[in-house]
Order: structure tokens, then C-alpha cells, then sequence
């Protein structure tokens, strides 16, 4: 699975004409469908003078669980919601909400027409997005004195590993993420880098967005 990186107050956009009426498309990363939905409330306001923003998003839980949701803002029905969250699926994307907002030009476009618009709106905002993949990591505590503070920071930006976050005492604990299939070459340059003074204690697994 993909995810998206821009953020809601930076959303992808991008937008095209089709008979008179502007189709606006804009995707955002979200950790809710909460998040989704408020979203999309930014973007009415945004626009207050469009006569519809349709959106789809999708979720994955902690638990795998899939959740989506969808709307056509008054679309027939199936034209503008099920079009976008179809761009969604079709690029393998979670954690992620597309709006489709549109100005009428006062042409009909058919339901076909419609499909079509709402999809090509959907689809450019995610061309204009900063996509990464969804990988299983491994999360490990790391703890240092501060003399091997930079060198393990150079060797997490070497493995491209992330640091998730740092705790300071009266010594320093890293929280570092792994690709999980990296997990036995991390340990190893670890007892290598420092002649096994350091023990990266491994505390499970989360997914995390990484290009």
C-alpha cells in the first residue's frame, strides 16, 4: 500500500475545465476519517460558491481494518464519490482523503460525463502528490551516552532509518525505525559500530510511510 505525505494544510492540487465547469482537485494525508471529514470542511470554506465537493478517503486501522467513506455532495448518485474513492483504490492508496470540488458551468455532462470529471479530478491531485509506500518497520530502543550520540545518528541516516524520537537523561534513549527486512543488518552494524557496547532492544513492529 501507498500513502500520501502532503499535509492538510498543503494539500496536492491541481485542477482542469470540462464545458464550462472547473473541477478542483485536492489530497491530503489523514490518520482519521475524522481528519478526512475535516478536511473536507476546509475546503467548502475555501470555495463557498461551488455547487458541489464530493470526496472519498480511506483508513487503515491499527488492527488492518479498512474503513472508507465517500460523498457526492449531490451528484447523481455513484458520479462523484465512488469515482474518486476508485482513484484511491486503483493506486493503492490509504491513509489519504481526495476532494473533487466544482464550479458549474451551467453544461450538463451526463452521468458519463460526470464519472469521468470527477475522476480526472481525483487522479490529477494524486499526480501532484508526494506518495510514498507503506512499509513494516521495526521499532527499536536505543540507548546511548552521549558520546555515541552522533555516531548512531549517522549510521540511522546511512541504514535509512528514521528517528522517530529521542529521550535525554543522564544518557540518551533513540526510538529507531527499521525496515523489518533490514532488522539482522541493523543489530549487526550496531555491534560492529560499537564493539557491542550498544544493544538495540527491539520493542515490535508499526507501518510507516517512507519513500
Amino acid at each position: 500500500m501507498r500513502t500520501l505525505l502532503n499535509p492538510a494544510d498543503e494539500p496536492a492540487h491541481d485542477a482542469f475545465v470540462e464545458k464550462k465547469s472547473e473541477f478542483i482537485g485536492d489530497a491530503c494525508h489523514v490518520d482519521s476519517l475524522e481528519d478526512a471529514l475535516a478536511f473536507v470542511e476546509t475546503v467548502r470554506e475555501r470555495h463557498p460558491k461551488a455547487r458541489h465537493v464530493a470526496y472519498a478517503a480511506i483508513v487503515t486501522g491499527d488492527d488492518g481494518r479498512v474503513m472508507e467513506r465517500m460523498s457526492d455532495d449531490g451528484e447523481p448518485s455513484g458520479t462523484a464519490g465512488k469515482p474518486i474513492l476508485d482513484v484511491l483504490r486503483a493506486n493503492e492508496l490509504t491513509d489519504c482523503v481526495i476532494a473533487v470540488t466544482r464550479y458549474f458551468g451551467g453544461i450538463l455532462l451526463g452521468s458519463g460525463g460526470l464519472i469521468r470529471a470527477y475522476s480526472t479530478g481525483a487522479s490529477i491531485a494524486v499526480k501532484a502528490a508526494d506518495v510514498a509506500q507503506i512499509v513494516v518497520c521495526a521499532r527499536y530502543a536505543v540507548p546511548l551516552d552521549y558520546s555515541q550520540l552522533g555516531p548512531m545518528r549517522h549510521l540511522v541516516e546511512v541504514m535509512g532509518a528514521v528517528e522517530e524520537s529521542a529521550d535525554f537523561s543522564d544518557h540518551v534513549v533513540l526510538i529507531v525505525l527499521v525496515r523489518d527486512d533490514a532488522r539482522e543488518s541493523f543489530e549487526h552494524r550496531v555491534r560492529e559500530q560499537f564493539s557491542a557496547t550498544v544493544t538495540p532492544e527491539y520493542v515490535g513492529r508499526c507501518h510507516r510511510a517512507m519513500r
